[in-house]
Parts: C-alpha cells; structure tokens; sequence
C-alpha cells in the first residue's frame, strides 16, 4: 500500500479526482487530498473526506486534524506543519487536474498555497495531469513550463481530446481518465525521483522486529518488539532513494512498495540471512530486538502440561550478530545498532556496546518509559557516535527514523559531528 498525496487545482474536471482517490483507494493505497481554493469552487472538502476517510486541507496555516497522518497510520501525538507532514509520509505526490496556473507556479518555484508550497517541499515522484482549454494547452508559456517540469523528472500524463468545459468547444485539454492517471501513479512509484535524493545510490539493510526461540512445536521465547522503528527506517530509507532491505523478524506490520523484505523466525535465521544481505549493504541499522538465550534443547512436539508439574527449560546465549558483522565488514561500510535500555546510566550502557562491538554509532531507548519504545507509535531516543550523544525528541517513530537516517548520512561522508549538545 502506497501513501498518495493528491493535489486538485481549479477546474471543471476536478469532479475526476474524485474517482481517482477512488480507485486508488480500491487498489490498496491510502490518499490525502489538499485543495486550492478555486478547486474547493468545483468540489468541496466533504466529497474528498467521505471517499477518503481523512481531512482535506485548503489552506496553509489550518490546522489538520490527522496531524499529518494517512488513512491507516496512527497519528503523531504532537501538531506538524501541515504540508511537511503531509509530503514526508507521502510515496508519490500527484496533481489532478494541474492547471494552467498551477504548472506555471510549479514550474516557477512558486509556493503561495498549500498545494504549491507542499510540491516545494516535497522529494517524492511528482505526477501530474493537465486539463485546460485546448488554446491555453497549446500556449507557448505552458509548454515551456511542462518541458521543464518533465526535464526535472515530472511524470507528466498528457490530456485527452473531445470535449471541453465551455459548450461546444472542442480539443486537447481534457484532463486523462482517473484509470490511465492511477497507472501513472503506480509506475512513479518505482520510478526515479522527482529531484535527487540524499541516499540515492546507497545499498541500506535494516532489521526489524523480535526474533523467537521456540521451546516446544507451539511455546517460544520472544520479546515485545513490533518492528515498527526499523520498517519505519527502511521506509525513510527508500524515501530518501536508497535501495532498501529489510531481514524482519516476526513483523506483522504492513510493507512498503519499493522495500524487499527477507522473513525469519529465530535468531539464529536472523543472523543467516543479515551475513547473506551484509555482503551487498553499504549501511546496516540493526533495529532488530535479537534474543541473547535461546532454549538449549527445544522439544519437536507440544510439551503436554498434564505430564509435568513444572516446567524448567535451560537456555543457552545466541551468537552476538551485531559484534560479528561489525568485525566482518569492509571499509566503508556504516554499521548502527540499536540499545534498549531500562532507566538512569542508558547512555553510559550504549557507549560501552558502542566500543566494545566497534560500532558506528548506537541509538538508545529507555524502555522504562511507557509512552515510547516497544509497540507504540512514537519514540524518544539518543544517538551515541564517539564521544557525543544526540538527543532526538519525542516524535513519531517516522520522525525519529529521519534523526537515525541524518546520522548515517553524516557518518557515510565522514561529518560525526552533531549539531546538538
């Protein structure tokens, strides 16, 4: 499932964009709408909502009740500015219709709504489909502007001839149909980038999840991770352009289109499958909750409670995956992990993990707080690199996968500086 912001400008033909955030919908992708003004003339916020299930944002300064979040995600527990929020957690920024007006603004750099201001801002695929007047489609001025929204990458899908707005008239303008402007959609989707992106290049694996040691066929020994800080990094990951991987242990979360995804049980498979990945990464963020024991002698068949009074079961400690993938790598190579720690000297822990698995950098949550870390959407961590600990606030986990993201850029070009005490 995609995240599909959808942009309608002013136009008789904006009654389609209705049936394209239908059929989008239909086909499995969740759709944020926001208006210009003249659009909300030809169709009004509630016909967006009610197909949609998300408010539709007209203006740049109003405040949005799903607080930059899409049909599906859970919601920041803080107010972003609008149209950052909204274009951050977007896969594709489409406008249909684009008008005369508006391609010239997009073309031109200019922000001086919501709709223009969030293409400003945004680094996603930029799809666009044109309805005008068959006269002003031809004009010279709206031809250069097209020539070089689609110079920039601008997926550009061209208006259909018949029929226009005004009685009788006739030509091309007429904005395609909402099934040609989805499949355009689509393809963007694994299509290059609107403009360059910061990791565009970069080979990123990630791992998620907990992993489960069994005891018996039915019983195992787990964790309370979800996976959803690690394929929050991948998904900010591929966002950012980088070619992304993620080994997920027991993740049950939804996938991102663009992201291969390698499943495991154990952390025995999880270690298996990071070795065959690790060959081909140049960054590793080892977001995986990986069990340290592991039943020593687990039981091919279900242990039955009426033959044991009790239950003992030895464990035995997993291999250190993390200390032997840092050991193994090529120089280069950028290797983060991750530290889950309970109350007062967590920094001081993760340095020492930092040190002695010779790590890059370590990002340390406190897991004694209730409101961030496992199974929850938000986070609050530190990013520990040499000597230096970066705070990163209290956000959502999309948000805190950006902060980790930053680092590994700054790591990757070898600036381990950090900008806050």
């Amino acid at each position: 499932m995609a995240r599909i912001l959808l942009g309608v400008s002013g136009g008789i033909s904006a009654y389609k964009a209705v049936e394209l955030a239908r059929l989008a919908i239909k086909a499995g992708h969740s759709v944020r709408v926001v208006e210009t003004e003249a659009a909300e003339r030809f169709v009004g916020r509630a016909t967006f909502e009610g197909i949609t299930g998300a408010p539709v944002l007209v203006h740049e300064f109003e405040p949005d009740p799903a607080r930059g979040a899409y049909p599906g995600d859970p919601a920041p527990d803080h107010a972003p500015i609008a149209h950052l929020a909204l274009v951050r957690r977007a896969h594709v920024y489409a406008v249909a219709p684009a008008s005369a007006n508006t391609i010239a603004k997009l073309a031109t750099g200019i922000a001086d709504n919501l709709l223009t201001s969030a293409a400003l801002a945004s680094d996603a695929p930029l799809v666009l489909a044109p309805a005008m007047n068959d006269r002003m489609w031809s004009h010279p001025a709206t031809r250069a502007n097209v020539e070089t929204l689609e110079r920039r990458g601008a997926v550009v899908v061209p208006p259909g001839t018949g029929a226009l707005a005004s009685r009788g008239e006739w030509g091309e303008g007429r904005l395609a149909e909402p099934p040609e402007i989805l499949a355009a959609i689509e393809a963007a989707l694994g299509a290059g980038p609107y403009a360059p992106r910061s990791l565009d290049g970069l080979a990123l694996l990630v791992t998620a999840g907990g992993t489960r040691e069994p005891i018996d066929s039915v019983r195992f020994v787990g964790n309370r991770s979800s996976g959803r800080m690690g394929f929050a990094i991948a998904e900010e990951g591929a966002r950012r352009g980088a070619d992304v991987t993620v080994v997920a242990a027991n993740v049950s979360l939804p996938r991102a289109p663009g992201v291969r995804y390698v499943d495991v049980e154990t952390a025995a498979e999880l270690r298996d499958a990071t070795r065959v990945e690790f060959a081909n990464a140049d960054a590793l963020v080892m977001a995986a909750a990986v069990a340290d024991f592991r039943p020593a002698a687990p039981v091919a068949e279900k242990i039955s409670k009426s033959e044991h009074d009790g239950l003992t079961v030895e464990m035995e400690p997993t291999a250190d995956v993390l200390s032997e993938l840092a050991a193994a790598r090529r120089p280069g190579q950028v290797v983060v992990g991750f530290a889950a720690e309970h109350g007062d000297g967590a920094v001081e822990r993760a340095r020492g993990k930092l040190e002695r698995k010779k790590l890059d950098a370590v990002v340390v949550n406190d897991i004694s707080r209730p409101d961030i870390g496992f199974d929850v959407g938000s986070n609050e961590v530190t990013v520990v690199t040499g000597q230096r600990a970066e705070a990163v606030p209290f956000g959502t986990k999309a948000e805190v996968a950006g902060a980790v993201l930053d680092v590994v850029e700054r790591l990757r070009t070898g600036v381990t500086e950090v900008q806050r005490p």
